[in-house]
Order: structure tokens, then C-alpha cells, then sequence
């Protein structure tokens, strides 16, 4: 049993009122939703803090939270939906961004068994395994080392592991002995480990990265992750991703 929380600003640099934008005669908010209750997720809440979003999703039969304009993180936002609801410590929630209209159903379902059942983690995320050796050196792709029971040991914007050796002998085209895998930014947690995670301070790990994750290292708490055979579709943050996932969408209403 898990449930699944949408963060949803309509306020974005590059795409305002991102959340309401049309794909395939819906608003892009209408297909996250419909991502979520195909994974099976017992409670489906979009978090805003805008009025249109709350009415875009009550028409859907899918319940809005309003929370605060101020937060820094889809992360912050969540753990405010789990104060309004008063959600229990153990409660799990998925982390599902409102602008993800391509995400697997089965992803979902992939991170949040990840975390069911786990005493020694309060968060769980994905990886896949990179097969194109550009993506290794690209510090958009995020990275992830993991010990052997398949917690992670560091996640990075730089290539790692470093092949010393394969990298000496061909530089930019590595093909070393341990797989390179890239982070999947979907999530898993429990109401516990969210409350602490927002009473921590940003750390010096997490602002020279910028990845937001590093903080929950920092603080010395373990994260599950767990490995998925294909990175989904990337979502929407530009023009031209919503002109591809239009295409992609247009007549296609069922998902794996």
C-alpha cells in the first residue's frame, strides 16, 4: 500500500502554467494522475499552491492539497500534505513530479516496493544501467555508486566510478568492469524520514553538486535503490519537450 503525492507549481521559468498545458486534449496534470492510478496507489493528492491547478484536478475526481508558496522542493511540499493529512510515521508516499505525463506505471511500483518492508532506509529511489559511453561524462545525467546490498554510496554529476585504467587508455569511451548507472529522480519515502529530512540544513555536499539527494548522505541515512532495466522518458521542463511528449501521447491513453 503506498500512496502517491504530485507536486504541481504553476509558476516555471520555462514553461508557466506548466501543469495545465494541453496534451492530447488534457491538461499534463490529467496524465500524471492517470500515471498514479494505473500503478495502484491507494491515495492520489496533487500538492499546489495554485487555485487553477486545484480546479483543473477536482473536475479529474482527484483530491488537491493547497500548501504554501514558499518552498524550495517538491520535497518540502509533500511533507506539508503529510502534516495537513496527519499520515501516520510509516505511511509511504511516492514522490511523483507533475510534469512526468510519460512515467511507467511500473516505475512507480519499482520504487515504492523498493522502500516496502525496509528497516534500514526511509527513502528509496531507481537506477538503469547507461549504455551510451557520452552520458558517463554528462553532468546532466546523474550518477550512482551502491555497496553491495544496493544502497548508495554517493551520487554525482562527474563519471563514477573512475575507471583509472580504461579511461587512461581511451579517454571519453570507457568500458571498465563495473556497470555505470544513472539515477532515476523518483521516489520513495516514509512520512518519518520526511520530517526529518526538512529539519535538516543544506549541506556543503549538496550545494557543490547541487543535488539534493547528497544531503540525506550527509546526514548519514541510508538510501535503497533500486535497479530498473530502462530509464523511462524524460518529462517535460521546455517547449520541446511538450511538442515531443504531444506527439508521443496523441491517441495513447494505456501504459505498462
Amino acid at each position: 500500500m503506498f500512496k502517491v503525492v504530485i507536486p504541481a507549481r504553476y509558476d516555471s521559468t520555462r514553461l508557466p502554467g506548466k501543469p495545465l498545458l494541453a496534451i492530447a486534449g488534457e491538461p499534463m496534470i490529467a496524465h500524471v494522475c492517470r500515471r498514479a492510478q494505473e500503478a495502484g496507489a491507494d491515495e492520489i493528492i496533487v500538492a499546489t499552491d495554485d487555485g487553477r491547478i486545484v480546479q483543473a484536478v477536482s473536475q479529474l475526481g482527484i483530491r488537491a492539497v493547497m500548501t504554501r508558496a514558499d518552498h524550495q522542493s517538491g520535497t518540502e511540499r509533500i511533507a506539508e500534505v503529510a502534516d495537513i493529512c496527519a499520515w501516520p510515521e510509516d505511511t509511504l508516499v511516492v514522490n511523483l513530479q507533475g510534469d512526468e505525463p510519460l512515467l511507467p506505471p511500473a516505475c512507480i511500483r519499482a520504487v515504492a516496493s523498493a522502500l516496502a518492508g525496509q528497516t534500514r532506509a526511509g527513502i528509496a529511489t531507481l537506477a538503469a544501467a547507461i549504455d551510451d559511453d557520452q552520458e558517463i561524462f554528462n553532468p546532466n545525467a546523474v550518477k550512482v555508486v551502491l555497496d553491495k546490498a544496493g544502497y548508495a554510496l554517493y551520487f554525482s554529476r562527474a563519471a563514477i566510478p573512475w575507471d583509472r585504467d580504461a579511461f587512461a587508455k581511451t579517454p571519453q569511451q570507457p568500458r571498465g568492469h563495473m556497470p555505470y548507472l544513472r539515477h532515476i529522480g523518483l521516489y520513495a519515502y516514509t512520512v518519518g524520514f520526511l520530517r526529518r529530512y526538512c529539519s535538516w540544513p543544506t549541506s556543503a555536499l549538496e550545494a557543490v553538486e547541487a543535488l539534493e539527494q547528497l544531503r540525506i548522505l550527509w546526514h548519514g541515512e541510508a538510501v535503497k535503490v533500486n535497479i530498473i532495466e530502462q530509464a523511462p522518458p524524460a518529462g517535460v521542463d521546455t517547449l520541446e519537450d511538450l511538442q515531443r511528449v504531444v506527439r508521443l501521447l496523441a491517441g495513447q491513453h494505456e501504459f505498462s
